[in-house]
């Protein structure tokens, strides 16, 4: 099998805004994500930010709605193509570009935002990405992300269940061994010129200490059924991060 098979995007692509599709899960990943990112943004009308690894626009579409100057680039010309489908029909202006992040289209000290979500673990190069975004964004700039530890207990959750047993995820499309440690993105960013790094779990699937495996079992099955039930996934913003966590990090430098 294949593993990091970024095909699956482009076979999405076409669906990507279909509510009866799993992918279309992710969408609902926008509120939670956002009521991180607003701890550092109270006001984000009138700014300037991009998403890189931007899909078919759910973030994108989700920032233009609050008044933002949003821009998105995607590695897949398929997303991208629906990606700018589904905002002519909604009338929204977003700047939607093909292009790898590693080497991005935009000039340096662009952005007041940039947000980088359930792509990290993807790209062929993290620290080039993220010497990228530091290049784009503006001093003070702010940088969300968020993405998958690298630990046994994400193997099982990320790999095991998620995509060969349940296959709620295409099997193929994560590759563990390219998972990051928070402890080594702090590091990246650090060496980036990033500072005031924080970093806090994305929880979604609770607590996985098994002190009563009863209590655990129905816990878990509780969660999976309420996501069947109505496609969102329980996220909570807590200390866990032994699974997927979500972070901010700032550009250094005053404003010219």
């Amino acid at each position: 099998m294949t593993k990091n098979d970024l095909e699956f995007y482009n076979v999405q692509a076409d669906r990507w805004w279909d509510a009866n599709e799993k992918i279309y899960a992710l969408y609902h990943l926008n509120r939670p994500r956002f009521e991180f990112f607003d701890r550092y943004i109270e006001n984000w009308q009138g700014l300037t930010a991009l998403d890189v690894g931007c899909g078919g626009g759910f973030s994108c579409e989700y920032m233009a709605k609050r008044g933002v100057k949003v821009s998105g680039i995607d590695l897949s010309e398929k997303c991208i193509q629906a990606a700018r489908n589904h905002a002519n029909l909604n009338q929204l202006e977003i700047d939607y570009r093909q292009g790898v992040a590693e080497k991005m289209p935009y000039n340096n000290d662009t952005f007041d935002a940039v947000i980088c979500v359930d792509v990290l673990e993807h790209v062929a190069d993290v620290s080039q990405v993220l010497a990228e975004i530091h290049r784009i964004l503006k001093p003070n700039g702010i940088f969300f992300f968020d993405t998958i530890n690298r630990n046994f207990k994400s193997k099982v959750v990320m790999i095991w269940m998620l995509e060969n047993i349940l296959r709620e995820i295409q099997p193929g499309v994560h590759d563990w061994e390219k998972f990051i440690t928070p402890e080594e993105l702090t590091q990246m960013l650090e060496s980036q010129g990033f500072n005031q790094v924080e970093i806090q779990g994305f929880d979604m699937f609770g607590s996985w200490e098994v002190s009563n495996p009863v209590a655990f079992l129905k816990e878990k099955l509780d969660i999976y059924r309420e996501y069947r039930e109505t496609r969102i996934v329980p996220i909570k913003i807590n200390s866990n991060t032994s699974v997927m966590y979500i972070g901010k990090a700032v550009k250094s430098g005053e404003l010219p």
